[in-house]
């Protein structure tokens, strides 16, 4: 089983009307879709907009697989928290010629499944950033399942927050680092897709002058490492007045690829 199987039809893409012969050809094939909720009613069912006048409903009983209560029903915040986002699913039923009934949970147990048996260490799949927190970033890679992203592995330069390189509904190519199956938890990591030290050493040469950013400084102020790429950084000499953020201009005095270092100074 394939990830692509999770990944919905139009995920490159802005919403786009959906034709009544276009959803039904959709259920018959028990293909997974992708829709914008546009509610959540007092019940707590969730109405998806597909655009000519037709709308879809998911049951509330069918909206999670994953971030269930002990009644087996998603917690009312969340229904609620879908409002205005996209949601997969698949079409269970046609109730009247403008009317669906969706289901994510069927999409979130197979996806569950594709990670108990399918899923791999290393493979590189899509997810969509849903939560930014200091110590890391939560990203959807299927069916309601949600990854952690430490913060250590979002670059090899260091950041204070992970809001310095990823926003929240952000599409990303990820890599999955550690898969928990017992507890069904699976970590993530970003930085290996960036380009290796050796891939990126290449883009500058001794003797010129880039663009960096100011992160760490020394301790007793012997140095500034500058980020010169998301997964290339060089220590430059200590100057007054640079803040962690800035942007400086450096020249590169020195490459030394034995040891994976730069040596650069702020001009």
């Amino acid at each position: 089983m394939k990830y692509q199987r999770f990944e919905p039809e139009g995920w490159e893409e802005n919403f786009r009307p959906m034709s009544k012969e276009y959803l039904e050809n959709a259920m018959r094939k028990g293909t997974i879709l992708q829709g914008i909720v546009k509610k959540c009613d007092d019940s707590y069912n969730l109405h998806v907009d597909f655009g000519n006048n037709i709308i879809g409903v998911i049951p509330r009983s069918e909206v999670e697989a994953v971030n269930v209560d002990e009644t087996g029903f998603p917690k009312p915040n969340i229904c609620v928290s879908k409002v205005n986002k996209y949601v997969q699913f698949k079409i269970t039923d046609e109730v009247s010629k403008n009317k669906f009934i969706l289901s994510r949970k069927q999409v979130g147990n197979e996806a569950l499944q594709w990670v108990k048996d399918s899923l791999k260490e290393g493979e590189i799949v899509n997810g969509i950033v849903k939560s930014i927190q200091p110590y890391g970033a939560f990203v959807e890679i299927g069916g309601g399942i949600v990854g952690l992203l430490h913060i250590e592995d979002i670059s090899v330069a260091r950041i204070k927050t992970p809001a310095e390189r990823l926003k929240i509904g952000q599409k990303v190519k990820i890599m999955i680092k550690s898969i928990d199956r017992e507890n069904e938890r699976v970590i993530l990591s970003y930085k290996e897709l960036l380009g290796t030290w050796e891939e990126n050493v290449k883009k500058i040469e001794e003797g010129s002058v880039v663009s960096g950013i100011a992160r760490e400084i020394e301790k007793n102020k012997n140095g500034i490492f500058v980020e010169l790429m998301p997964n290339l950084v060089g220590l430059a000499e200590y100057k007054d007045n640079i803040e962690y953020g800035q942007e400086v201009s450096v020249l590169v005095r020195k490459i030394i690829p034995e040891k994976r270092k730069i040596k650069l100074l702020i001009v």
